[in-house]
Parts: structure tokens; sequence; C-alpha cells
């Protein structure tokens, strides 16, 4: 990367050129960079090992079960909303809004659908500006929102004319569509964030056809006050890309989550950044410098994990209820502007850090030089609300310090996960509470792949307790949604609407399976003898090992009796005896009576977890397969290997030996017989299948074979060298026909044979 100062030295003013070169200043950037990112690799290791998902299941798996809905003129799904009572699921696709009922979690069934499509007109000024008709001039949904107790707002592309209504959530009647232009984007594919407080309408988005207006704003104000958006400034938002939105209620604020180029940095090359603005809910403008503009609109920079420096999804996680507003978690997505592999990082920001940072020192930025320096002594009043009635002054400076000077970093100082594997691209995050009183997060992460990755955030690191695949198809998915109340999981993809449960316990069919997942949602319940889900705060006889504590202690006297199967083999079989792994974390050992450590010569352990070997005198026994988990060793199969008996070496009864000898398709049954005991070199032949008989006929006729062939060779040679074989002479007569010859052999056996005029010699064997 190439770093240039383009202050220009006296000679570079004369000649119009200027010069480029290391600064300081960004010299110790580049270093600070460089050891934040030494400090935090030595932790990546440990985190990144730890990203195997402990259990995994397929598309529509009977032990993972989803529900789906779809229709099919339904497609495209951007846009998700949830009821205030979480019974009813609004639905924003393309050219359609739908509702769903939603009141049980396992049922999904369509309520009312309202079309929206624009008209042939719409779509002829769409494609006359250069738009392809089947990719751009539909409508597609950017937003729903509950903007009072009985209309939910939606605002759409429309035909690259951004249009909203307002949607009676009892009758669904839509109103007429109105110009949204700054309320959404044009384009389909451009993101935005909208948040509706008290009937007012914050949006983020861009604000013209081409997409590159980025414009902060407020709609639809109540108590007498204008409408304000942000001031017509270059350096104020520089491309950015908004990805969430979120309320601080304590302070009556409102924060926005987006990517920017930071143009505070010398590079060349653009460096994207994560950013957070803030503005006050009520704030009206200046009097006369920023009339009907922000004068609280501030923003500063989040710091995860370098090199991710890319906001993909952001996550707020209330604190509990009574709790400090402050103690607010936003859990972040974030990826790598230089990188082309799948990899991620997630981070989670406390609100307190948040308003630290904004109520800190700032930056100026110098319209002249185009540079950013420190903001030199105190100035309270940035980013503060209430600056109506400031002086002109102080406002030109709101125009000029709006960046924080310092950024805020993570909870626990680093990532809470990092991925070199997965791309993710939502988040979402619960809070439960376990057995122990104490409250544990997990967060649920998509992938651009279509799995869902539901982590547990231990204090010895993160587990991927389930990877559920959800989608059949990798793509990029525009609305996820979580409903605390159902435990549900809402995923909306281009053609239907997914419901994933948040957890199953009923998977965990053993105490040690159950406390082993250290899923925070399930505990082993002592008094039903299953694993159940934690309900409220009643948690009487329910166990749970998420942190420490003995899976061993907990389950002692809980776990099953396995039964040991008994498999019957003859001697050269090769015999498998399967095992299955109770968990994508668990290791299969296999022991037996003869061998504690299994010798490789012998014996073959598959991946699958199952053993091969051929069956003899040496591997015949019981066999054991264990499984061992963070320590906990568990039997998972028991088999006993017997040898068969050999039917051919069984001694039939007398009265059964004619019979025996004589049919050709009978069987041979012996139930009380008791077979010969050969001793010494009969022993070993006749071990394991009996092919003594066969072997011995086989011989016998191979030895008599052997000798005719040697007899008759020999007798031929010895003939053939005593001369008794040679052929005498041939006479032919010449006086002599082939009639009277025949007439004369006739005549000699008595026998009266016609007599035939053939003209021909006769061939005599003297």
């Amino acid at each position: 990367m190439i770093l240039c100062s383009h202050a220009g030295s006296e000679t570079g003013r004369r000649g119009g050129a200027s010069s480029c070169c290391l600064s300081v200043r960004t010299l110790t950037i580049m270093a600070l960079m460089l050891v934040l990112m030494l400090a935090v690799l030595r932790g990546t290791a440990a985190v990144v090992s730890q990203l195997h998902a402990r259990s995994s299941f397929h598309l529509n798996s009977s032990s993972r079960p989803l529900v789906h809905f779809s229709l099919p003129e339904l497609h495209n799904i951007t846009a998700l909303l949830l009821s205030d009572d979480h019974n009813v699921l609004y639905v924003g696709a393309r050219d359609t809004v739908l509702s769903l009922d939603v009141t049980q979690s396992d049922i999904m069934a369509l309520r009312k659908k309202v079309p929206w499509r624009p008209s042939d007109s719409d779509i002829d000024i769409c494609q006359s500006k250069g738009r392809n008709v089947t990719v751009d001039c539909a409508n597609f949904v950017h937003n729903l929102q509950h903007i009072n107790s009985t209309h939910v707002y939606a605002c759409g592309s429309f035909a690259f004319s951004p249009r909203d209504v307002f949607i009676d959530a009892d009758t669904f009647a839509a109103s007429p569509p109105q110009t949204a232009k700054g309320r959404c984007p044009f384009s389909p594919f451009q993101r935005s964030s909208a948040l509706a407080i008290d009937g007012e309408l914050f949006t983020a988005t861009t604000a013209d056809f081409k997409g590159t207006t980025p414009q902060i704003s407020r709609h639809f104000s109540k108590d007498g006050r204008p409408d304000v958006t942000q001031e017509p400034s270059a350096i104020l938002l520089e491309e950015p890309n908004f990805v969430s939105s979120a309320a601080d209620r304590g302070e009556r604020k409102v924060l926005f989550f987006f990517s920017e180029v930071g143009k505070e940095f010398n590079f060349v090359d653009e460096l994207h950044v994560a950013r957070v603005a803030r503005v006050c809910q009520d704030d009206v403008g200046g009097a006369r410098v920023l009339q009907r503009k922000w004068t609280s609109l501030v923003k500063t920079t989040l710091i995860c994990h370098p090199p991710f420096n890319v906001l993909q999804d952001v996550f707020t996680l209330p604190p509990p209820v009574g709790a400090d507003p402050a103690e607010t978690l936003f859990y972040a997505i974030f990826t790598s502007q230089w990188s082309w592999r799948s990899e991620s990082a997630v981070c989670a920001f406390q609100l307190a850090a948040l308003r630290a940072a904004f109520t800190g020192a700032y930056s100026s930025f110098h319209s002249n030089s185009h540079q950013w320096s420190p903001l030199l002594g105190k100035h309270s009043y940035l980013g503060q609300c209430g600056l109506n009635a400031t002086t002109d002054a102080k406002l030109e400076e709101v125009k000029r310090s709006f960046l924080t000077r310092s950024s805020v970093t993570p909870v626990q100082g680093g990532p809470l996960l990092l991925s070199s594997r997965w791309r993710y691209s939502r988040v979402a995050a619960m809070s439960v509470m376990g057995v122990d009183g104490r409250r544990s997060d997990v967060v649920f992460l998509l992938t651009e792949s279509g799995l869902l990755h539901k982590v547990f955030l231990s204090h010895r690191g993160p587990r991927v307790i389930e990877e559920i695949q959800v989608l059949a198809q990798p793509q990029r998915v525009r609305a996820f949604l979580l409903s605390p109340t159902k435990g549900v999981l809402y995923v909306g993809s281009w053609q239907a609407i997914t419901a994933v449960p948040v957890v199953r316990c009923s998977v965990y069919t053993s105490c040690s399976q159950c406390l082993l997942a250290r899923d925070p949602f399930c505990g082993w319940s002592q008094s039903r003898k299953l694993c159940a889900r934690l309900e409220g705060t009643n948690h009487h006889r329910m166990v749970q090992v998420l942190e420490d504590g003995s899976v061993e202690a907990e389950c002692r006297g809980e776990g099953s009796i396995r039964s040991v199967i008994d498999v019957f083999v003859r001697f050269n079989d090769v015999v498998k005896l399967p095992c299955q792994k109770t968990s994508n974390m668990a290791t299969l050992t296999w022991s037996t009576s003869e061998f504690r450590v299994l010798p490789m010569q012998f014996f073959i352990q598959s991946d699958d977890g199952s053993l091969n070997f051929l069956a003899s005198a040496d591997t015949l026994g019981t066999y054991h397969c264990q499984a061992e988990e963070d320590g906990y060793k568990e039997v998972v199969a028991s088999y006993n290997v017997i040898q068969m008996a050999p039917p051919r070496s069984i001694r039939p009864r007398p009265e059964e030996e004619d019979e025996v000898t004589r049919g050709k398709g009978d069987r041979l049954e012996a139930a009380g017989a008791t077979p010969p005991s050969p001793s010494g070199k009969d022993a070993l032949l006749c071990e394991g299948r009996s092919y003594c008989g066969k072997m011995l006929a086989v011989s016998l006729v191979l030895a008599t074979c052997t000798c005719f062939l040697i007899v008759a060779g020999f007798l031929f040679w010895f003939r053939r060298k005593s001369g008794t074989w040679q052929k005498q002479p041939v006479v032919v007569e010449e006086d002599k026909t082939i009639a009277d010859f025949l007439s004369a052999e006739g005549q000699e056996d008595g026998m009266a044979e016609p007599r035939m005029e053939l003209k021909g010699p006769i061939l005599r064997d003297n």
C-alpha cells in the first residue's frame, strides 16, 4: 500500500507538482495498527480452532424440523416485521405485502395479501431510463415499520421511483402510494435502514436515482417539528453502506450503523471503516445556520479486529428488564475489504462505550487543506441536543467537527468469534437465564451458503452448538428476524420464508448428551428423566453444566444401560462393527477383552467410527466403542463376537446318513450332534469354515487325472518307440470297382446288397 502526503513544498507549488512521502503521523498509525494486529492474532488460533459445530443437521432433517411458507407468486422476500404480540408476521416481497398467522410456532398460514405492483407506464419509464425490466423495474419492499398502533408503513423501490403506503393492520387495506424519495433507495439492491419511534420515521438511505447521495432524515415529525435531514456535505458521509439502526431511548437518540470510506487516513487506496452515527430524536435544526438540518449529527469509528473493517450486519440486544440501558449490546459482523476468502469476525459493543466516545474529543475538517486535525479546547456542545438556539459560530463548528477522535473498541477487548471458513451475513442474539441464575448470550449467525450457526458465548470461548441448513442454495438473505417471545428465527429467501426454532432439546436423549451440548436453553430434568427447555425461573430438579462442573457427577445414576449385541461370524469373514459419534466433537476409541490398544495390523477403524477386521480365533470376544468429549467418557456401543458353528463339520445321525448323501438339496441339521475333534495338523486344517471334505475330493480327482495322464503318455511313447503303431502301405487295385468291393463285403457278412455300377478305384487296407 502506498502512502502519500499532498502538502506541496515551495518548489512543488512553483512547478505545480506535489511530492509523495511517508509522514510521521502515517507511520505512527501504521505501527499502531501492526502492533494491534500482532497482539490480537495471538488469541486468534484459540478462537478459530473451536469453530466446529457440535451437531449438524441437513435441510428438513427429522431431528431438526423447519417450517416453510411459499406461494407460486412469492419471490424476493426483502423485509419482515412482527406484530406487537408476535402472532402476525408481515412480509415484504416483490410486488406484494403479506400477513401470516404465526400464532403457533410450527405453522405459518396466510391471512391477507396486498398486491403492490408498478403500472405498465411506470415500468416503461423505468426501462426508458436504461434499467432492466425484469431485474430493476419491479417493486421491491425495503422497509416495514409500525408507524402507529393501527398501521404498518411500507416503502418500496417501485420501478426505480420509490413509493410508500400505509397498510391498515386489521383490514390490510393500503393507502394510495405516495412519493418516498429519501425514505428508501431507488435501487432494489442498495441497503438502507429505517426505524419508527413514536410515530416518527428515521431513515438512512440514498436520495437520488444513481444512489450516490446519502441521507439521514426524519419524516412524519410530531408536535409541530419540521422534518430534518443532513447538511449536503461531501465529507459528512463518504459512500456509506447502511446496515442497521437502533434507538437509545434513555437519551432519546437514534443510532445508525454503516461502513464508509475513511478520508481521515492518508491512504491512496480507499480504506473502508465501520461507523456509527447518532442524532437526537427532537432535533429541529438551527435558526439561521443548519436550518432544518441536523445540529446533533456526529459519528465515531468501530474497531473490531484487523483486517476486518467492513460492517455487514448489527443486532441490538437490550438488557434484562430493570437493568441499566447503557448495558445494551450491539452484536456486529465484520468482513475484510482485502479478503477474497470466506472469513469474518463477530464483535460486541456496549452502548456505554458509544456514549463515552460521543462525549469525548473531536477532530475538525479543514476544507482548504482537506485534512483532519484534533479540535483543541473544550467543545461540550458537539453531539448534544437542543442546539436550535445556539450561536451561529457554534453551528459552524458543528458543520466542521462531527468525527470523534477516539474509536470504540469491543467488549473483552477483541472479537468474540473469528472464522476463517465462513462468511457470515446476518446476526441475531438472545440472553438466556441458566439454572444457576446467571445469564448467557446465544448468537445466531447465518452464512452466505445458507447455514445457521447457533453459538454459545462461553467464558472459555465460543461453542458452535448447532449447524442447521436452512437454505437449499447459497444466496444473500435480506430478511432475518428473531422472535424472542416465540423462540423462532424467520429467514426470508428469494422464494420462501423459513421458521427455525431456536432450540430443540429432545434431540439429546441422555443426561450426558444434554449436558455436554452446553446449550443454555436446555437442562436435564431429574424428575422427568429427559432433556427439556428451561422455562421461566422455576428450574426445580434441573441440572446444567455450562461453564464449570462435572458431567459425570451430575449424570451419576442417570445413564441408561446399553445392551451387548451378539455378532455371529465364521472364520475369515470380514467383520464390521458400527459405532456412531454422539457429536462432531467426540472422539471414538475401541477396546476389547484381548487388547487394550487394538493393533493396527489386525484392525481398521473407518472415518465413520466403525471397526473392521477378519474373524479368527484371536479376534473373538467382547468389543466396546467409547466416545470421549470434554474429558467425559461413555461407552456408546458394545458387541460380543461369537464363532458360528461350522455346518460341514457336524456329524449326521446314522439314520440321516443315507438321506444326507442321497438328496441334493437337503439340509444338514444336527441340533444335538457333537463334531469330531481333530488333532494335530488336521485340527489346523479343519478350523473355521469346514473345507476339508472339498479339499480331499478335489485332491483325489487331481491325483487320479494326473496318474491317468502319466500312464496314457507312457503307453503312447512306448508304442511309438516299438513301431507297433506304424501304418501298413495302402494298395490300390485298378481292376476292381467299388461296387465289387461292396458286393464281396456283403457276401461275407451274409447280406444281400443291391449292386451299383460305380466306377472307381478301391482303397484296401492290407
